[in-house]
């Protein structure tokens, strides 16, 4: 079941299985920024009117605007 990066409570891990109906241009930034199906990130903060998004993977943390982090479709991760 793909869930939404804001359906997650901060400190939880999930997997990238892909990305919802957006503009081209948001799927392509995403795929250059490292947010590639399977790839796990941890959603570290979600600022108090939810954008911007603190996520973290890869070794690196990346702030997400509110319709970048809507667009992306992730599972849980169990730890």
């Amino acid at each position: 079941m793909a869930l939404r990066l804001q359906d997650i409570p901060p400190g939880r891990m999930a997997r990238v299985v892909g990305f919802g109906t957006t503009a081209a241009g948001y799927r392509q930034r995403l795929l250059s920024m490292g947010l590639t199906p399977g790839t796990t990130l941890k959603l570290i903060r979600v600022a108090p009117l939810g954008d911007p998004v603190l996520v973290e993977l890869r070794g690196f943390r990346l702030s997400l605007r509110k319709d970048e982090a809507a667009a992306l479709q992730i599972e849980l991760v169990t730890p």
